[in-house]
This record gives structure tokens, sequence and C-alpha cells, in this order.
């Protein structure tokens, strides 16, 4: 049997050799001329990468020069792509080190100039403004000035985004521990918030005859909702709150009574960056199983005097690497504009009137998840149990409803039988059981929703996402998602998020300024139930 060490040694060299076969196409594909060693030994070493960025990250210009130097070579980019994209992953973890370390901001120059700003305190205004400049130009990091130049290369701003989502892995994973990751990721989604600011993203909409690959990519989706996508959400890739099953769910999703759009941006073509399912309904829906499995037939004509109301069951990112660039509350908002589009005129009596494609939509909700409150409910039963005040939580009644639904003695046995079934789920296939729990269950739900917070904005990255876009906590639904998922996420609670046109504005501004949220009678009213028998 091979020694640890031994096979340790084979495995590097393994990777070697891959990464010059690899790099060697790469080069040749430049017509780079001369020799150059490539070749990138064990961990550790790496005299390839010190070279190339030695050789790829010129250096900044000098202020009085920084508008005239001239760009580097475009080849600079394309070697700097190849190179990165023949790393394995945990040698990408050690170039992108190297890179934000040694080549960031020049931090001698930069305590120079401070010192410099305040000695020039006493000086004329214009002096203080020149020493000002200088400093906020010697802030640029080296590898900025790269990252701008892939940008201007084929698929360079596609190459950017998927970099950053390596970057966010490695900061979740903790793989590298240097702050300088930190600083290079927040350089890097500086710029892509730029790039990607809305007045620069089309929206698309998404039908059965709209080019093949979007429609694959749109059915292919398998990470996650960018309703969570925020800086304290988890990183994930396309749709999966509820995933398209087939290619004929896909066309019901884009057929009559459904919408798709999405953003794309010219630099990404073929790319949906994010993608917001619409469902045109009477009424406000309450239960996402009438919206994704029971459809009108593929053939049938829209009846726009039945639309009354437009439901966002689903919004997703197909991105990982523009996380936290807002992309998502602005879709939102650009649809319901699409919605209420002049679509053309109509002859009235005294003359005529600009008229929609669908004049009687006034409702705009979104019908969303609520994930982690599960988890938070498990948590909350066994702090309550440990500090031994688990019967806080129901009244009097509602314990002996749960003894006798689970045949559990009174006290600390009905508590933890109370824990077995939330966990397990068996709970939803008794009716006796759903309704002992209804109200125990709703108004937990909505104070984890309402009251639960993180720095003073909603816990729950959901909440947190439509309340910034000035949405109205509206409506908890219950048994609104029976799928094995929706069970075990929020014990099947979906909530309505309804965007009210003439008070988004001002509820976001509430929100994002003195962290109110706006929320309906129905939310309140169980927020204070819970507070009663919590005694909170």
């Amino acid at each position: 049997m091979l020694s640890n060490p031994v096979i340790w040694a084979v495995r590097s060299s393994v990777r070697g050799w891959r990464r010059r076969a690899a790099f060697k196409v790469a080069v040749e594909a430049l017509g780079v001329s001369g020799r150059r060693c490539y070749s990138v030994p064990d961990r550790g070493s790496f005299p390839g990468m010190d070279a190339l960025l030695a050789r790829v990250v010129v250096p900044l210009p000098t202020y009085e020069t920084r508008d005239k130097a001239p760009p580097p070579p475009e080849s600079n980019s394309v070697e700097f792509m190849h190179f990165y994209r023949s790393l394995e992953k945990e040698d990408k973890v050690d170039f992108l080190t190297k890179l934000s370390e040694d080549y960031g901001v020049d931090h001698k120059n930069l305590s120079e100039l401070a010192v410099k700003l305040l000695d020039t305190q006493i000086r004329d205004l214009a002096t203080i403004l020149q020493v000002e400049d200088r400093l906020r130009y010697s802030l640029t990091p080296r590898y900025k000035q790269l990252l701008g130049h892939i940008s201007r290369v084929e698929g360079g701003v596609k190459f950017l985004v998927d970099l950053r989502a390596d970057l966010l892995e490695i900061i979740a994973s903790k793989a590298s521990e240097s702050p300088h990751i930190r600083d290079l990721n927040g350089t890097l989604k500086s710029m892509l918030s730029e790039w990607f600011s809305v007045g620069l993203l089309r929206l698309e909409r998404i039908t059965w005859m709209s080019p093949c690959e979007i429609l694959q990519k749109i059915s292919h989706c398998t990470a996650g909702s960018v309703e969570t996508l925020t800086e304290h959400g988890p990183s994930a890739r396309y749709e999966a709150v509820h995933p398209v099953r087939n290619w004929s769910d896909l066309k019901r999703r884009v057929g009559p009574y459904r919408r798709c759009y999405a953003f794309t941006h010219a630099a990404m073509p073929g790319e949906p960056l994010v993608v917001l399912h619409v469902a045109l309904t009477e009424d406000i829906s309450d239960n996402i199983q009438s919206i994704v499995r029971e459809f009108a037939t593929l053939d049938s004509e829209e009846d726009v005097n039945k639309i009354n109301a437009a439901i966002f069951y689903s919004i997703s990112s197909t991105q990982a690497g523009l996380q936290g660039v807002e992309l998502g509350n602005y879709l939102i908002k650009r649809v319901v504009r699409e919605l209420q589009r002049q679509r053309g005129w109509r002859v009235l009596r005294h003359g005529w009137r600009a008229v929609s494609e669908f004049p009687h939509v006034s409702q705009f909700s979104s019908l969303s998840p609520i994930p982690g409150f599960s988890s938070w409910l498990q948590g909350l039963l066994s702090q309550y149990r440990k500090e031994g005040r688990g019967l806080d939580l129901l009244s009097e009644a509602e314990w002996r409803e749960v003894e006798r639904a689970t045949g559990s003695p009174p006290g600390t046995p009905a508590l933890d039988a109370l824990r077995r079934l939330l966990g397990t789920g068996e709970w939803t296939r008794s009716e006796r059981l759903c309704g002992v729990l209804e109200p125990v269950l709703m108004r937990l739900c909505a104070w984890y929703l309402y009251g639960e917070k993180r720095r003073g904005y909603a816990l729950n990255p959901v909440a947190n996402f439509h309340l910034q876009n000035g949405a109205t906590m509206w409506r908890l639904n219950w048994r609104a998602d029976s799928s094995p998922r929706g069970v075990a996420n929020s014990c099947g609670i979906m909530v309505n998020y309804r965007y009210f046109l003439s008070e988004t504005p001002r509820n976001g501004a509430a929100y994002l300024q003195n962290k109110v949220v706006s929320a309906s009678e129905q939310v309140t009213g169980l927020v204070s139930q819970f507070q009663k028998n919590s005694k909170l």
C-alpha cells in the first residue's frame, strides 16, 4: 500500500501535467512568441503564477499621466483568463490571494498622501481638493485596471462574473483568511454594479418562440431564488424554489395566463441574468400548487376580463457572481410597468383613450416561500425547553390539544413530541393535528417574519428583499405549499408581499432608513397573539 506522502506527490504531479497541457493550448492560441515557462509546480511555489502576474498586472499610471497612459495589450487579459481557467480549485485560492495581496493599493504611497493632506489643510481650497483627488486616485488597486481591461475582451464580463462567484465561495468556505480577498471581492462587486446598472439592462419576455439556448437555461434551473441573494443570503444559481419539471411544464409557464420575463445584458448574450415568473389570475393566490401544477390548456385564449392580479411566484438569479448587485427589485418594477404599458387606443364617445393589454390588473403581489422558518422554530423550541419556558409558547387549551393528538403526558414530553412532529413533517398527514397547529404555527411564523431582526432589518432574506422593495407584508397563507420541501422549510406556510404602487417608494424608504415594516392587520394581529402567548 502506498504511503500518504507518495499518493499526495502523485496527485500533485497529475495536477501539474493537466495544468501544463491546458496552458500550453492557451499560449498557442494567443500566438505568444518566445520561450516562457508556464509550468505550475506544487502548491506554495508557483513561479509560473508570479511571472504571469508581474507581466499582465501593469503598474498604475502616475496621477499626472492617468489619462494619457496607453492601454496594455489585449493579449494580457486573454492570457490571464486562460491561465486562471487552467488552475484547479485549490490553486485558484492561492492565485487570487496573491493577486489581491501583491497587486492591490500602494499603502506606502497612500500613507504619504494622507500626511500631505493633513499638512495642506491650512492652504487654499484648490490645493486641498487637488490633494484629495490624488489621495482618491491612490486608493485604486493595481488589479482594478486589469479587471477593467478584461471586461472589454470578448467573454470578459462573463469571466469576471464567474470569478466573483469563486471569490464568494472562498469567503463563505473560509478557504483564505486574507482580508485582501474581501477587498478584491468588494472592488469587483462595485465594478459589476456599474456595468449591470438598470439602465444598461434589457427586459425580455420569454416565450415558447425564444431562442432555444435561453429556454434550455431556464428549464435546467437548479439552484436558488434571487429573493435570498441579498448580502446575508446564500449564494446560488438558477431557479430552485419551484423548479421546472420538464419541457411541458416550461411551455405552460410561458403560455396562457402566465408570463416569464428576464433581464439580459449586451456583454453576456444568451444569458438570462434574473428570471421572473408571473401568474395572471382573478385574485391574489394563496396556494403555490394552484399556480405551478394547475394550468389552463395550452391552446386556450386568455380572457383579459378575468385577469385582475399579477402574482410573482418565482424570481431567480442565474449568476452567483452577481450576488448583492441589485437586479431583482428593478425587474419586478419593470415588469409591473410592462403589464400596465399602453398597447393601443380605444374609441370612446368623447374621443380616444389609451388602453393596456390587461386593463383590469390592479393587484400586484408575490407568493413567496419562507426559507429558514422551520430551523428557526426548532431553535426557539429548544431554547424555551432549556429555559423551562416551553409552556409559554402555547395556551393551556392548545397544549391539551397537542397532548391528546400525540398521546403525550403534559409538560416536557408534550414539547418533545411537538418538536419531533415538526421535524419529520408527519403532522401534515393528520387533519386533527393540522387544525391544532394552525393557529400556533401561523402566529410563530408571523413573529419570525415581522419581529426577528438582523441589524434591525428582517432576519428572513425573502422578507428583507421585498420590504426593501417597498412591498407590504400582506397575508400569511396556511398550507400554501404542500410539497415536501415547502413543509420542511416553512411548515407549508407562504406569504404574500403586496405591491401597492402608490405606497412602495414611501414604504421602501421607511424600511431602509428607519427599519419600519409595512404590514397588514392580519400579520400584526398574529404578531400580537404571539407576544401575548409567549409573554414578550
